[in-house]
């Protein structure tokens, strides 16, 4: 096994759920922003995909510990949680996989052992943690996205929250 096989397989793992959460926006219909489902408590789309956005940032957050030089600090000056329209959710999230691409590059197995400082830890986290952490918030989020548009009576089913493999 290559020193790279683990960093491979998260970079896979998420570039494959930024994919399902774009083609999952894909499916909005248009002017959907303020639609809101009858759940207390429930955000509207608009508020939806720019905390989906969040998300995104938070990979890059995690990262930039391992790879200062991919150009991730300057990604903490998009907005995240405003009202975002699905052309901006849209064009932000081609950013953030760029840059998270270009990460992924700069990280191997032994990256994911870094310990990394954050607000909750004095002593840090693993990387690997705080992209498993970002992964599942991201993960939630989409499904809160795919559970919006079954509410707005749009047909997706579970190709379009899963990818498939077939080998």
């Amino acid at each position: 096994m290559s020193h790279q096989a683990l960093a491979i397989a998260l970079h896979a793992k998420v570039s494959e759920q930024v994919e399902r959460t774009q083609h999952l926006i894909n499916h909005l219909p248009d002017n959907s922003a303020s639609w809101t489902p009858e759940i207390p408590g429930s955000w509207p789309v608009g508020i939806l995909l720019g905390h989906l956005l969040d998300c995104l940032a938070g990979f890059c957050a995690a990262l930039h510990s391992a790879a200062p030089d991919a150009g991730l600090a300057a990604l903490r000056e998009l907005p995240v949680n405003h009202v975002c329209t699905t052309s901006e959710a849209t064009a932000r999230i081609a950013i953030y996989k760029e840059a998270l691409d270009q990460a992924f590059l700069q990280v191997n197995d032994v990256t994911l052992s870094i310990r990394v400082p954050t607000a909750f830890t004095t002593d840090g986290e693993l990387l690997l943690t705080l992209l498993l952490g970002n992964l599942e918030h991201l993960i939630n989020h989409k499904h809160q996205l795919f559970t919006y548009l079954k509410l707005m009576g749009v047909n997706v089913g579970s190709a379009d929250l899963y990818r498939f493999r077939t080998d």
